[in-house]
Order: structure tokens, then sequence, then C-alpha cells
């Protein structure tokens, strides 16, 4: 099997070659045949990569421990959903994932469009062919998932605990789909370029693609901020980690380019400026695919070292020059059809919102890449912590609020006073109910909360007005029942309305990001059973101490070491907690059978009582240093008792020992470390989060019949004008 899947691969790997060459070809000599084989040539890399990767899966879910990924990161106790998703755990797993959504995404794309846009598609397609030959040369040459082992082991490592979160596991293809998807537009771009087809068509064309990828990015990072909430133990969800914030830039570039290409397709203006933006979009998918496969910056989400560097810095300087170079010469083509006629005006306002989302996503590069720069330039690494990013990005944030509010409802080209008055008198008032509602409430002492709280408010008011005029005007001309009127305004206007949930979504998000950070009560506290300690308005008292074994099928999987914690509010019992800290082996038999398990990896189970308005967050640190004498004791005496043993009578020997052990902690246990955190407002991020998904999902859907007979038409005339060019 590992045999078929590199033929698999190599095979891929010379498909893409061909059709980059096909493509390029039949583009320049007119010849349509060439062009649809290289069509092709993509849906037959999507069927060898898929097949390739059903093999790897395959491999996992058998427990083929041949197979070196699978001896990595699965084992015969590992669960069957994280056998299935444990092979992008993994180095060549995941950059097998990469290009296998490459191939699917771009199939789809190339043939959603195979009878548009015929003179760029040709370009597009050897693009995105390039980057599957990339990431096929990488699997085939470099990082091969198909490698075997010379012995193969009777069971594998296992999943590494910290990833043994659903929403982790779904995390990287929620990612590497959407830096797959922003690669679409991102070819189209340099198909239009090369072409010099700087119209709106290459950006009506990739509109979905580049919407989808939002989306789908911006899943992928809320699901990596909850699996740091509920499974790191430290009680934060964003900490400005590198490989956080590689996810993060692409998907602010990309808002932009969503936002800015309304500007081209109404207005003929900011070709430049889309171009660029999609350009750098893509630029910064494979940065952020690099980031996390480099030691160039310390992360606890990166693969670690490896041999990508390389070919990966190679790939985004071709990209960074190829960009330029593009861009620069076509200039006098990208100039602007029209000017900006008024600083009133949704144009002047998507430019405001622009210019925020890009220096907030310069900001985040130079904090992110500063220990490189210092280093090259210095020879000393300098970091900057979270408190650096938020003093810098946090009025950028509150004007991207503020702007979100004010565009959907302000005219294009040019507004007057009078229609200003009239559309903002709501969201105005709604912002002043807030700032009374902040200071009767005292909420002053976090002056940009109160901002933050306000601009939300208005945003609130001016997504609910445009609901509700719409509702009522649709009411007005179908005579439909003020519900039905709002649920077929929304749908025959998806992309519209879906977008004003969006920015709802995100303005809610950013409330409970807001709240969270300013108002949380925080304290690490040392305690032992029957102390009480307070935190915020809670009383938390540690009852006693919890200790358990945890068995696979052949072995003892973890050790579990915790504390039960009462939680009450002015005398009334809140909730009844029991965080704990696993302790897993390190497979390392010269540590000791005790010894192994405080020298492997350790995970948190946190206690978290979560409400609309405050979550209450435990985590403990058991002081297992305290018992190294007794562990110490035990494995000399174990190694004594079971020398003349089996390996099965040695793990039966193992478990009970492990069981007298968590029993004497149980009975006598030393002093734990606490984290207790009280945050207001959490789950507003996650609320926020889901209300933007849903935003995303209505702005993506189809259209109706009747609007898409109206768009179909225009494409007709689309393709006329195409065939013309060509």
């Amino acid at each position: 099997m590992p045999t078929l899947g590199r033929a698999l691969i190599l095979l891929a790997l010379a498909v893409a070659l061909y059709g980059i060459v096909v493509a390029l070809v039949g583009a320049r000599k007119g010849r349509r045949d060439l062009v649809d084989s290289s069509r092709r040539a993509m849906y037959a890399l999507a069927a060898l990569t898929t097949g390739a990767f059903v093999l790897v899966e395959a491999a996992f879910v058998r427990d083929d421990f041949s197979w070196e990924v699978v001896a990595a990161q699965s084992s015969t106790t590992t669960p069957l959903f994280y056998k299935l998703t444990a092979s992008w755990a993994t180095q060549q797993g995941s950059l097998l994932l990469w290009v296998w959504l490459l191939s699917v995404w771009s199939s789809l794309a190339l043939f959603l469009t195979r009878k548009r846009l015929r003179d760029v598609v040709p370009y597009a397609t050897a693009v995105l062919l390039g980057f599957g030959a990339f990431f096929t040369a990488l699997i085939a040459f470099v990082e091969s998932p198909f490698a075997v082992l010379a012995v193969t082991p009777a069971d594998g490592a296992g999943l590494n605990p910290l990833l043994r979160h659903p929403s982790m596991m779904i995390h990287p293809p929620m990612l590497y789909s959407g830096y797959t998807l922003f690669a679409i537009p991102f070819a189209f771009a340099v198909g239009a370029l090369i072409r010099r087809r700087v119209d709106a068509d290459w950006v009506v064309a990739t509109r979905r693609f580049a919407l989808g990828a939002w989306l789908l990015l911006g899943t992928g990072i809320l699901l990596g901020a909850r699996w740091s909430y509920a499974e790191l133990g430290w009680g934060g969800y964003w900490a400005w980690d590198p490989v956080e914030n590689a996810s993060l830039l692409p998907w602010l570039t990309g808002t932009a380019f969503i936002h800015s290409l309304m500007i081209q397709e109404k207005r003929g203006m900011l070709k430049i400026w889309n171009a660029s933006l999609i350009l750098a979009t893509g630029t910064l998918c494979i940065f952020g695919t690099f980031l996390v496969r480099s030691d160039v910056v310390d992360s606890i989400h990166a693969f670690g070292a490896s041999t990508l560097g390389v070919p990966f810095v190679t790939l985004i300087g071709v990209m960074v020059v190829g960009s330029v170079v593009l861009v620069v010469s076509r200039l006098d083509a990208l100039r602007s059809e029209h000017r900006l006629d008024s600083l009133l005006s949704r144009e002047a306002v998507f430019i405001g919102n622009n210019i925020a989302l890009v220096g907030i996503a310069i900001l985040v590069f130079w904090g992110t890449m500063l220990p490189v720069i210092t280093e090259a330039l210095a020879g000393d690494r300098r970091t900057v912590g979270p408190p650096w990013y938020d003093r810098y990005t946090v009025p950028l944030v509150l004007i991207l609020v503020l702007l979100s509010g004010i565009g959907p409802v302000i005219a294009w080209r040019r507004a007057t006073w009078k229609n200003v008055r009239r559309s903002f008198a709501v969201p105005i008032a709604a912002f002043l109910v807030a700032l009374v509602a902040c200071v009767a409430f005292g909420l002053t002492s976090s002056p940009l909360s109160v901002v933050m709280f306000c601009g939300a408010a208005f945003v609130l008011g001016t997504v609910a007005q445009e609901f509700w005029r719409g509702a009522v005007a649709r009411r007005a001309m179908s005579g439909e029942a003020l519900p039905l009127a709002l649920v077929s305004l929304v749908r025959r206007n998806r992309r519209r309305y879906g977008g004003y949930l969006v920015h709802l979504g995100v303005v809610v998000l950013f409330v409970g990001i807001a709240a969270s950070s300013a108002f949380q009560d925080e304290r690490e506290i040392r305690l032992t059973p029957g102390q009480t300690t307070t935190v915020g308005d809670y009383d938390v008292k540690y009852v006693r101490s919890t200790a358990d074994v945890s068995l696979g099928d052949a072995w003892v999987e973890k050790i579990d070491f915790g504390a039960v914690l009462e939680v009450r509010k002015d005398g009334k019992l809140v909730t009844v907690q029991q965080p704990e800290r696993g302790f897993y082996p390190a497979r390392d038999e010269s540590l000791g059978a005790l010894g192994q398990f405080f020298e492997g990896e350790a995970t948190s189970e946190v206690g978290l009582k979560a409400g609309l308005w405050r979550d209450v967050w435990t985590a403990v640190q058991p002081d297992v240093q305290a018992l190294e004498p007794i562990w110490e004791g035990a494995d000399r005496d174990f190694e004594k008792v079971t020398a003349p043993l089996t390996p099965e009578q040695r793990a039966q020997v193992l478990g009970q020992t492990l069981n007298g052990f968590v029993q004497r902690y149980r009975d006598r246990p030393p002093p734990a470390t606490f984290r207790l955190i009280t945050s207001p407002m959490v789950q507003w991020m996650w609320i926020g989060g889901l209300i933007a998904i849903c935003g995303g999902l209505i702005a993506l859907w189809p259209a109706p019949d009747a609007a898409r007979r109206r768009a179909s038409a225009r494409a007709a005339a689309r393709v006329a004008q195409d065939l013309g060019r060509a």
C-alpha cells in the first residue's frame, strides 16, 4: 500500500507538470483543446491525491504501524474519530491534506468557469497546478507520508494528548480550506494581470471563493481559540502566538479584499489596491503554511524544525517578486475609471475599513517577525507580547467597529446631510443608550471597552434598522406577514443581508473579547484541601483531591490528578468543578515504570461553568515533584518484583502499583496550585462567531431561480464578450 501511495503522488506530480505546460502553450497558441486538457489535468490531480489520502486514512483505521506516520500519531487505543483525523497532526499528512484540498477546490473553480474568462483561465490553471506541483514534490521527495519502518512496532505512540479535542482536529482542515480557497482568486488575479483583463470580471468570477475562504479560515481560527480556552489550561483564547498570527494575517487582508472588491464592481475603482490585496493574501496563506513548518519562530503550534524552509522561502520569494512585477508593469491598465466623489460616501468608508484592516495586518506581521528581524540586524532575538499587540491594534479595531456600522447605510458616491440624519438617527440613539448604561453600571474604569460597547450598540442599531426597513417595504409590496416578509427579503438579497449578519456577529465577538479582557478577575493560589479563597464575587473551596488511573487495552494510558472545588456566590452554591491534569507516559522504560508518567506529555481538563454573563473557569497544577521520592521508591520495588514476570504480568502489577500510588495521593495530597478565573461575557465570543458564520453561509448560498436567471443572462453576455476577445 505505501508503494501504491508513492506511485499516486509521483503520478500526481507528473500530471501537475503536464497541466502547467499545456495550459501555457494553449494560452499562447490559442489552442482550446490544450486549455481543456489542462483543466482535466486538475481533475486528475484531485482524483490522484484523493486516492493517496484515502490510503493514508485506511492505514490509520487498520492500525498499520508499519507506516511511520501511523506509528507516530496513533495507537490501538486511539478512538476512531482521532484515528481518522490524526493524519493531519503530522507534517507529512498535513501537506497531503493541503494539496488534496487545493486540487478539489481548484477543480470546482475551473469547472464553474469553463465557459468564462477564456483568456484568463489558462494562466489561472497554470498557477493552481503550480501550487499542486510544489506540494506534491515536497510529499514525493522531502516529507512522504508513505515512509515505512524497518521494524513494525506492536503499537503506536498515540496522538499527542494536547490534540485530543474535537475542535483542534477540525481546526486544520478549516484553516487549509481557507488557505487553498484563497489560492483561487490569487491565481485568477495573476491571469487577469497577465492578460491585462483588469475589469471586474475576474473579481465576480472568484468572489464566492474569496468569501468561502474568509468564512472557513475564520471558522478555523475560532475553533483554535476554543481549543486554547478549553484545553491548554492557561485561561485565555488568544495569546498572539506566531502561528496564531500567521493564520490571522490572510484573514485580515482577505476581509479587506472582500469589502473593496465591491467598489471595483460598482465604480471601477481600486483596481491596483484589489489586485495587490489578493496577491498579498495568497502569499500570506503560503507564509502561514510555512511558519507552522519551520523553526523560524517559537510556537507551541508548530511541527518543529524541518527541511522545508528553503523550498517554502523560495516559493514565497517567487510569489512576492512576481506579484510586484505584475502590478507595476500593469499600472497603466489598472487606472481607476472613477475618482472618489466625497468623503461622505460608502466608498470612503470602505477605504477607511481597508486602511484599518491592512494597518492591523502590518502590525501583526511586524510583531510576529520581530525576533527574526532583530536577530538578523542586531544578533539578538527580541519579542513582543500581548500588551504590545493590544496597545496598537485595539484603536484600529474600534475604528473598524464604527465603520462597520456606517458603511451599510451611507449612500454610494455622495451622501447628503439629510440622508445622513435619516439613516443614523437610530444607530446614534443606540450608541447613546449604551453609553448611559455603561456609566450607570460603573464600567468607566475601561474607557476603550466603553467605546467598544457603544460602537457595538451603534452597529446593532444599524443592522436592526436595515432589516426593519427592508421587511416593512417588502410587506408593503407583497402583502406578506412581517415575519414572512423578512424571510423573503433575506432570501432575495442574500449577499446584502448575510453581510449585515456577518458585521453584527464580528462586533458581538469583539464585545466578548473586550468584556472578558477588561473585567476579568484572575487568581493563582496554592491551596490544601479544606481551604477557601476568593476570586471576583465568588468563594472557591478546595474540598478534596482526586486521582485516577486510565487504562488502555494493553497498558496504563495516563494518570489523572485533580481536585473537587465548590464555587459559591453570596453563600449559595453555584457549581462544583473537578479540574484535572492528566500525565501521559513518555514510553521510555529507563525513566522507571512510574517516573515515565511525569516526563511525558501532560494535559489540563479545566473546570468550566459557562454562562451568558460570566464564566467561572478553574485549572489545577498538582505538585507532582513532592511525590518524586515516593515514585522513585516504587520504581525500585517494581523492578525487583517484576523482573522474572512476563509483559502481561508486569502490566498487571504496574496497574496495581499505580492504583496504590493514586490512592496514597487521594489520602495524603500535597498542596496544589490553582488558576481561578471569572470572565464576563466570554460566551458572546462564540455566539458572535456563530452569527458571523450563519451570515457568511447566507451570503454564499445560491440566489433564487429568478435572480439566477438574471445572472445567467449577464453571464451569457460576458461569454460572448470573452469569445470575441479570445
